[in-house]
């Protein structure tokens, strides 16, 4: 276990492939790196709240995905594993190991560096976003090329739409997000989404979870869903709970796939140190 005392000014994890990966560290006590969700990085999303409402128990690093904020969005051509490799930096950034809570594609990617034996103290996930039975359409199996398409083409706020559509998002409120300051940082993190999309969209195709696959998840895993997201996300949360040995489930009265600080950090907080 690493224990560490930082400010908050940013630093550099160098990945496998040379990327550079931004992070910040705040807090005191064992080290806990948080792995966002798509279109999220360090100042868009729940990563500061959280690591504010832990700082008194822990060193919480919080990093921006490779392509998003501060972080480079490196020269290999993209492929799941090497965001695995830059979280592995990331951990060895917090002196070898450290507690590891992932959000949604953020807890695909942190469950699949568990699964490679990366050195995680203990895992929490937030609802990673899988479809394993039909309480939920399939998504697109091309919603990956589809949204690079639009990328490639310019057309960044067809991207950021056709997704936050794809995930539940009304329609008008979509619309209305477009007139808020955090659309232009959503759009232009609009790159990085054929990245969380071609990490999830494989295990949202109504079928369950490969046997085995998540058998060599070795570490403590606590699995977090909302007591009112749709029944294809808690189902989906059981699945891994099923998957991963070991694995406890605990469901948050009111709670939806918006990961709420105030909400979470205690139940981070007992688990982690427990």
């Amino acid at each position: 276990m690493t224990t560490t005392l930082h400010t908050s000014n940013t630093s550099f994890a160098t990945s496998e492939d040379g990327t550079e990966i931004a992070y910040e560290v705040t807090g005191t006590g064992p080290a806990l790196v948080l792995v966002d969700g798509a279109m999220c990085l360090r100042g868009l999303g729940h990563s500061r709240g959280l690591a504010a409402a832990l700082a008194d128990r822990f060193s919480v690093y919080a990093y921006d995905r490779r392509g998003r904020g501060e972080s480079s969005a490196g020269s290999s051509p993209y492929e799941v594993q090497r965001e695995v490799e830059d979280l592995v930096a990331v951990l060895a950034a917090a002196g070898g190991s450290a507690h590891v809570f992932g959000a949604s594609s953020g807890a695909v990617l942190s469950l699949e560096a568990a699964r490679q034996g990366a050195t995680i103290d203990r895992l929490a996930v937030y609802e990673a976003p899988f479809i394993v039975d039909d309480s939920h359409p399939a998504n697109d199996p091309r919603l990956p090329e589809r949204v690079q398409e639009m990328v490639d083409a310019g057309q960044r706020a067809d991207a950021v739409r056709t997704f936050l559509r794809t995930v539940g998002v009304p329609a008008p409120f979509v619309t209305l997000m477009r007139f808020m300051p955090a659309w232009k940082q959503m759009t232009g993190v609009a790159h990085t989404l054929p990245y969380d999309l071609s990490m999830v969209t494989p295990r949202q195709q109504c079928t369950p979870l490969p046997d085995g696959y998540y058998d060599d998840v070795a570490v403590d895993t606590l699995v977090l869903a909302g007591g009112k997201s749709p029944a294809y996300m808690r189902n989906a949360q059981a699945a891994i709970v099923a998957a991963v040995p070991g694995a406890r489930l605990v469901t948050l009265p009111g709670q939806t796939h918006m990961v709420k600080p105030k909400v979470v950090s205690p139940i981070l907080a007992e688990f982690l140190l427990g």
